[in-house]
């Protein structure tokens, strides 16, 4: 008797969380009823869209050019290494 509920409970838990991983919203992001999007930086003609807005500009997410190593290697004379100056 206990198997039957408990497969069912199962089967529910199941579908609960399918139900709410499907409700995902994929439409036009608005700002909220009330509220406007900020000014047009300055030099711009129009105001930003949101989704340009949530883009990414290079400087928050820069590119990554450091390229490792694969065996050890001599550093470089490096002329900005001086020693500290006396006083």
């Amino acid at each position: 008797m206990q198997r039957p509920a408990r497969l069912r409970s199962v089967l529910l838990l199941s579908l609960t969380a399918l139900a709410v991983s499907a409700c995902g919203n994929r439409g036009e992001l608005k700002p909220a009823a009330g509220q406007e999007l900020p000014m047009a930086p300055y030099g711009r003609e129009g105001k930003p869209t949101a989704d340009e807005l949530l883009e990414a500009v290079p400087q928050a997410r820069p590119e990554r050019n450091v390229e490792l190593r694969k065996r050890s290697e001599e550093r470089q004379d490096d002329p900005f290494d001086l020693p500290p100056v006396a006083r």
